[in-house]
């Protein structure tokens, strides 16, 4: 019987750690200078390198070709996604390639004379011959038909080049396939059973090891009986795979796990579990998603993609690893490789979340690139999701003193600390408990999810705030009641979403986490290269390891109800949350008014108020918001947020005058931004806590997060968090005071048209008839955004381009605080 050791990174590291930093609340500086740079999310970046170079946008696979001469890089974001050749000893851009669609499979041939590319969704393998450090015209080798015909999508590749053949595995049809390189047919295709990631030949060929991406294990195939002989358990998410040059131990990275399992491959048994965590720590949040071994196969470089990092360790003698150290990388690093005496990193998200200096740009349509949503011609604005360009970090092996020093830096750019108790510097009484297991005297929380809106879009005019009023399309003639929520409870001008998207927002918004599932492949649905909205719990493989806030409420024998969030019309798409939702409340649908999903929500409150079985935590999604932008005859983009304002007044005014209002606390924020302009960053967005025990007419400009207002209401609710980032997060608990103020709210009437309808018929409108506005996102809200501007400041206006913000903490500032501690 063997032992899995599980080797727990952080205790070693802790120690030796200097000072860790916990983020303060602080107003938000903007410089082009070098430093510590302040992510919205509250992590911070520090990326060691003597040198970097820009990639595309969302790297997800560098490889290394055979003869250590040649770079690639496969881009796969929202925009334009491409293939890069790069040269390794002078560590410069030799060729690029537009792909139309791309994911992740990446491989050189044996010679290095050819690359091979998945194609992404429309279900091909590319082939660049790679003469003359140039990448030629792409040969194909066909899968099958383009989506959404087929649904088959290519992910990890590998080539025997003797036999001719090509390996490449699936996340959709969940296969395996198997190619004649030089008929270009397809001799075979294996159902796996899981979404898979990668796939990795043994040196022998007669084995290829597959990440079950979506199953948790490693599918063993024969090559030689063209059959599935076995498989070994892993922990969650395993995807990529690296080995020992002489095939008998496999690393696979988990990245549900913050873990590397080490397969012995003869044994086929796990023979360690190495945490690659800061911490120990069995919370979610490193996303542990590639790896390389040095050339000596004695040090395992392993990437941490939201812990932006690398774990370094000790793996000269497999069974007995030993942890050596971080090293500090840009932001979402998504591939690592050594090569010499470098390890290359690929930063998925670059170096920060700089703002865009030149404004809106006249853009051509690259013509097979599907990029751009289609805008072409005229003023164009940058989208979010475009806005994240990869580096390509080129890092000497450090000696030990060096490691020692990354290693510092990596724990002072966390936030988290390991501790799930609360620094907290607010008043004695405070109603947010500072650690779980604390009473609170509010014992009712009310969560209101709405759709896609910035701060300056809403609360711009607001004299009170760090607004810039000439962004703000929706002022307080339309948005009445989120003016007065915000005067008479508290302003927060300094909030961010974790998301980029609703893809990721609703994850983000309800777990404090969007698995590297959803990182990883909402760009390419979003970019309308296929794909589904798979995000709101219709598919497993997206779900974070320990459920949503939801499974959190049901293992702790909480009473919740969910009306309309990861559920529509009487379906849930959880399994917690079947019996848990109200079956009247709608999911999105822009037809249906967010007053009547309250009239629903109130009927659905009044009968449980009645029979004193009010749950103890309530969803309630309010997403018109949203908008239908222009499309004739659906509601004008005014009556939309216009009718999303007073629905929010109507509730908070029917809880304020309940029974239970001395013992509640309303939570309302955005579940993403989405591309909305605001000075400040592209993450800022309105958010509101309205209770009789907020600190009334107040301003906070304390930086707060979407994971912040998850901590906090835990910490009411008596959970513990659900990842690193809400562990990590800042309660708000500056914004309550310990004596309640029972004053209820009395919501303002519109004073626009609710029933308004889009008449005219223009480039905008014509644009919105395309849309689909079937799902939140199904729309390309690059476009949406540009509409909804054009609405309210006319056809001809340019709308702003949205700003990303690089927050540098200064130094000076650094220290103040930490003499404050």
């Amino acid at each position: 019987m063997h032992t899995t050791h599980k080797i727990l990174f952080g205790c070693w590291l802790a120690l030796n750690a200097a000072t860790v930093f916990t983020t303060q609340a602080q107003q938000p500086v903007f410089t082009s200078q070098a430093g510590r740079v302040l992510l919205p999310n509250g992590w911070y970046l520090s990326p060691a390198g003597t040198n970097s170079l820009p990639l595309g946008d969302l790297p997800l696979n560098l490889q290394v070709s055979p003869n250590g001469k040649l770079l690639a890089v496969t881009n796969n974001g929202q925009s334009q996604q491409t293939i890069q050749l790069l040269d390794s000893k002078t560590e410069k851009l030799l060729d690029e390639k537009v792909i139309a669609k791309s994911w992740y499979g990446l491989k050189f041939s044996a010679d290095s004379k050819q690359l091979y590319a998945s194609g992404g969704n429309d279900n091909i393998i590319l082939v660049y011959n790679t003469a003359g450090n140039k990448l030629g015209p792409a040969d194909t080798l066909r899968l099958g038909k383009a989506w959404p015909k087929d649904k088959i999508s290519p992910t990890g590749i590998e080539l025997d080049n003797k036999r001719h053949l090509l390996y490449t595995v699936t996340k959709e049809d969940n296969s395996l396939y198997v190619v004649d390189t030089r008929t270009k047919a397809t001799v075979k295709k294996v159902a796996l059973g899981h979404e898979a990631y990668g796939c990795l030949l043994s040196p022998d060929k007669k084995t290829l090891y597959i990440s079950l991406w979506g199953g948790d294990k490693i599918a063993f195939y024969d090559t030689q009986t063209g059959q599935l002989t076995g498989e070994v358990a892993t922990e969650s998410h395993p995807n990529e795979l690296t080995q020992t040059r002489n095939g008998r131990y496999l690393f696979v990275a988990n990245a549900n796990d913050n873990s590397v399992s080490l397969i012995d491959t003869r044994a086929r048994k796990v023979l360690e579990v190495i945490s690659t965590a800061l911490y120990p720590t069995k919370l979610t949040g490193s996303t542990t998603n590639a790896l390389a071994l040095s050339p000596d196969e004695k040090t395992l470089y392993i990437a941490n993609a939201d812990n932006n990092c690398l774990a370094v360790f000790n793996v000269a003698t497999p069974g007995k690893s030993s942890a050596r150290g971080f090293i500090p990388t840009g932001w979402y690093p998504t591939s690592v490789k050594a090569l010499g005496r470098k390890i290359l990193v690929a930063n998925g998200k670059g170096f920060s979340s700089l703002p865009n200096p030149a404004g809106p740009q006249p853009v051509k349509k690259t013509d097979n690139s599907g990029s751009h949503t289609g805008i072409t011609g005229q003023q164009q604005v940058q989208y979010i999701g475009s806005l994240f360009k990869g580096t390509l970090s080129f890092i000497q092996q450090p000696d030990e003193t060096q490691l020692t020093a990354y290693s510092k830096q990596v724990y002072a750019n966390s936030p988290f600390t390991g501790q799930t108790k609360v620094k907290s510097t607010s008043e004695a009484g405070n109603p947010i408990p500072k650690q779980v297991g604390e009473k609170s005297p509010i014992k009712y929380v009310f969560y209101v999810i709405k759709e896609n809106r910035t701060y300056d879009q809403i609360l711009g005019d607001m004299p009170e705030g760090n607004g810039d009023s000439t962004l703000c399309i929706f002022p307080e003639k339309v948005s009445p009641n989120h003016h007065a929520l915000a005067r008479e409870f508290v302003l927060l001008d300094n909030f961010y979403v974790n998301a980029e998207v609703s893809a990721d927002g609703h994850n983000w918004s309800m777990a404090a986490y969007a698995t590297d599932y959803t990182e990883k492949t909402w760009p390419t649905n979003y970019g309308g290269r296929g794909g589904t909205y798979d995000y709101e719990g219709t598919r497993k493989i997206a779900y974070p390891r320990d459920g949503y806030i939801w499974d959190y409420c049901q293992r702790a024998g909480l009473s919740y109800r969910s009306y309309g969030e990861f559920a529509d019309n009487g379906k849930a798409t959880l399994k917690s949350l079947e019996n848990h939702i109200c079956p009247k409340s709608p999911g999105f649908n822009m037809d249906i008014k967010d007053v009547e999903r309250v009239r629903i929500w109130k009927q659905d409150f009044d009968s449980l108020l009645a029979k004193g079985a009010v749950p103890q935590f309530s969803t309630i999604r309010l997403s018109n918001d949203h908008t239908s932008g222009q499309r004739k005859g659906k509601y004008t983009p005014i009556a939309a947020v216009a009718d999303n304002d007073l629905a929010l007044g109507q509730l908070v005014e029917h809880l304020s005058k309940s029974a239970i209002w001395k013992e509640t606390a309303i939570f309302v924020l955005e579940d993403d931004a989405q591309n909305g302009p605001d000075h400040v960053d592209a993450h800022r967005s309105p958010a509101f806590v309205i209770s009789p025990y907020t600190r009334r007419n107040s301003v906070n400009h304390t930086l707060y997060s979407t994971s912040g207002i998850l901590r906090t209401m835990e910490l009411i609710l008596g959970l513990p968090p659900m990842s690193q980032y809400d562990a990590a997060a800042l309660p708000l608990s500056d914004c309550f005071t310990a004596t309640p103020t029972l004053t209820p709210y009395q919501a303002k009437a519109a004073r626009v048209n609710l029933d308004a309808r889009n008449v005219a018929w223009n480039k905008s409108a014509e644009k919105s008839e395309r849309f689909n506005l079937a799902n939140e996102d199904a729309i390309p809200d690059l476009e949406l955004n540009e509409v909804i501007w054009k609405a309210i400041k006319g056809e001809n206006a340019v709308a702003p381009a949205p700003r990303r913000g690089a927050f540098l903490q200064l130094e000076q500032k650094r220290k103040d605080d930490d003499d404050d501690d």
